[in-house]
C-alpha cells in the first residue's frame, strides 16, 4: 500500500501545481494557467468510468486479475501520458493539454484501482492502519513531482523534469506485478442488459437502499462541502500565487513540498492514530473545521510577501491539518461502500468529495483576479459552515453506527 500510495501520488501534482509553474514559465495567463492545470477535475469525475474497474477485464491484462490488470494498465497509461507531455512541451499547447488530460485520466483510474484493491485485500478493521501506509507512500510521490520536480527545474529542462518523473513510475508498474491479486469471487452475467444493470444501475441504487433516500441526500450533499476548502487550493492557483508573493522556485519546493510533506506526514499518523482511538466520525468533524479554517493563513503570507519565516508558518498549519484530515476520510468513505460495488461506490464518493473544489479551483484564476488572492482564499473557508450544520444532522446516525460496530467487535 505505501508503493502504490507513491503511484497514486505521483502523476497527481504533475497535472495540477507542478504543470503550472511550467505554464507561467511559458508566458500563460493566470485564467488559462487554473483551466489547464485543472485536467485533474478528472479525479473528481472517476465515478464515471468506475464501474468498468468492477465488471470489465481488459483484454491482454485479465491474466493478472480485476484490480491488478486495471492498474497496471493504468499506470503504464501514465508513463506513456508523461512521455508524450515531455516531448510535445507548452510550445505544442494544444496536444500537449491533450497528453495533460491522459495523465490525469489515467492517474484516476488508478486511484479507483488502488482504492478498490485497499478495501478489498484486508477486513474494515485493518484499513485504518492500510489508509495511513498509504498516505504515507501518497506524500512520497507528491514530494517527488512537487519539492524534487521543482528545485531539478531550477537547473534542467522541464521535459527532463517530466521524463525522469516518467521513469520512476517503473517502481509502481514492479509493485503491480508482485502483489497478489485480493481474493473476492466475481459473477459474470450472462447478458448485456443484466451486465448494466449490475455495473451501473445496482451500486447506486444500493446505497440510497441501504441508507434511504433522505439520509442519502443529507450525506451525499454533507460530502459535496466538507473538503471544498482543501480541494481548492490544490490546483493551479497556488502556483501563481507563490511566485507572485516572490518566492523562487527553490525556496517553494523546499518549504512546501519537502517541509510541507512530512509536516503533512506527522498529520496523516495523528490522524490515523485519532481514527484507530476514536474511530472515523469524531475525528472527522474536528478535522474539517481546523482544515478549512486554515486557509485563512495565507493571508498572513500576503500581508508578509517574500517572508520565509511566515510561509513556513503557513505550510505547517495548512499541511498539518490536511494530513490531519486524510484518515478519517478515507475511513469514513470506506464504512458507507458495499464491498460488491467497490469501486463504483468508493469512486463515487471520493468523486462526490473532490467535485466542488475542483470546480471552484477551474474559476480560481478568474476569481482572483476579481477578488484578490485574498477574497479567493476567504470564499473558500465558507463552505465549512454548511458541512458543519449537516454534520451536526448526521451525529446521531453515525455515533450509533459506530458503537454498534465497536460492541459487536468486543463480543467477537
Amino acid at each position: 500500500m505505501f508503493l502504490f500510495g507513491f503511484s497514486s501520488g505521483l502523476p497527481f501534482l504533475l497535472v495540477a501545481g507542478t504543470l503550472a509553474y511550467w505554464l507561467k514559465e511559458n508566458g500563460i495567463v493566470l485564467k488559462d494557467i487554473t483551466m489547464i492545470a485543472s485536467a485533474g477535475m478528472a479525479y473528481a469525475l472517476k465515478f464515471v468510468w468506475a464501474p468498468l474497474l468492477d465488471h470489465w477485464r481488459i483484454p491482454g491484462f485479465a491474466r493478472l486479475g480485476q484490480r491488478r490488470g486495471w492498474l497496471l494498465f493504468a499506470q503504464l497509461g501514465v508513463v506513456a501520458g508523461l512521455l508524450a507531455m515531455a516531448l510535445l512541451t507548452p510550445a505544442l499547447l494544444v496536444p500537449f493539454v491533450i497528453a495533460t488530460l491522459l495523465v490525469a485520466l489515467f492517474g484516476a483510474t488508478q486511484d479507483i484501482a488502488v482504492d478498490a484493491y485497499r478495501i478489498e485485500i484486508a477486513p474494515i478493521e485493518a484499513q485504518g492502519a492500510l489508509v495511513a501506509t498509504y498516505s504515507l507512500g501518497y506524500r512520497i510521490g507528491l514530494l517527488l513531482a512537487g519539492a524534487v520536480a521543482l528545485i531539478l527545474a531550477d537547473h534542467v529542462s522541464w521535459r527532463l523534469v517530466y521524463a525522469a518523473m516518467a521513469v520512476v513510475m517503473v517502481v509502481p508498474v514492479a509493485t503491480t506485478l508482485m502483489a497478489r491479486e485480493p481474493d473476492v469471487l466475481r459473477s459474470r452475467p450472462a447478458r448485456w442488459r443484466d451486465a448494466m444493470r449490475e455495473s451501473v444501475i445496482d451500486p447506486f441504487a444500493d446505497f440510497f437502499h441501504r441508507y434511504g433516500w433522505v439520509l442519502a441526500g443529507v450525506i451525499l450533499l454533507f460530502l459535496l462541502l466538507f473538503k471544498m476548502p482543501e480541494q481548492a487550493t490544490i490546483g493551479g492557483i497556488m502556483s501563481p500565487f507563490y511566485r507572485d508573493m516572490g518566492f523562487s522556485k527553490t525556496e517553494i519546493g523546499a518549504v512546501t513540498k519537502i517541509y510541507g510533506i512530512w509536516i503533512g506526514i506527522v498529520g496523516v499518523f495523528i490522524g490515523g492514530a485519532a481514527v484507530a482511538r476514536w474511530g472515523a466520525w469524531r475525528p472527522l468533524g474536528v478535522t474539517i473545521v481546523l482544515c478549512g479554517c486554515s486557509n485563512l493563513l495565507y493571508l498572513l503570507l500576503i500581508a508578509h510577501p517574500a517572508n520565509l519565516v511566515v510561509l513556513t508558518l503557513v505550510i505547517s498549519g495548512e499541511n498539518l491539518t490536511l494530513g490531519m484530515l486524510g484518515p478519517p476520510t478515507v475511513a469514513f468513505l470506506s464504512s458507507l461502500v458495499n464491498r460488491r460495488h467497490t469501486a463504483t461506490q468508493y469512486a463515487l464518493l471520493s468523486s462526490l468529495v473532490n467535485l466542488p473544489g475542483k470546480l471552484l479551483g477551474f474559476f480560481a484564476g478568474g476569481i482572483a483576479t476579481a477578488t484578490g488572492y485574498g477574497g479567493y482564499f476567504i470564499i473558500t473557508v465558507l463552505a465549512v459552515l454548511p458541512a458543519m450544520l449537516l454534520f451536526a444532522c448526521l451525529w446521531p446516525r453515525f455515533r450509533s453506527f459506530e458503537r454498534e460496530r465497536a460492541s459487536a467487535e468486543a463480543a467477537s
